[in-house]
């Protein structure tokens, strides 16, 4: 008749690779390579994707900079638009120019009776 079948036995399979042999606490395992993940996305994500970490680049200084500096450009785009309204106002109005040209005139006028 057929033997009984064999129990499986302690010993790895000599034919499988060592990273498929049975690992006591394997999940501990899983945690410690996730939770590595997880520090090496926030490091990269921090100090840029570097492969050496003695050569970190700084990341946020260049970001805050850049910040402020389109911050000062739409800051003198506004002030510029501000100033080209006013001057339309003040020309609606009858200020600005008509009123140099009008003292100009004046001060011609009392220069040239001088003798």
């Amino acid at each position: 008749m057929s033997s009984p079948p064999s129990p499986p036995s302690t010993d790895p399979d000599p034919q499988l690779p060592e990273a498929f042999h049975y690992t006591p606490d394997e999940e501990k395992y899983v945690l410690e390579a996730d939770a590595l993940r997880h520090r090496q996305l926030r490091s990269a994500l921090l100090y840029g994707s570097s492969r050496y970490w003695r050569r970190r680049q700084r990341v946020w200084p260049a970001v805050i900079g850049g910040a402020i500096l389109i911050a000062l450009i739409c800051g003198v785009i506004a002030l510029v638009g501000a100033f080209g309204r006013q001057q339309e106002i003040n020309e609606e109005r009858g200020w600005g120019a008509n009123r140099q040209v009008g003292s100009a005139s004046i001060d011609l006028s009392a220069t040239s009776d001088r003798p």
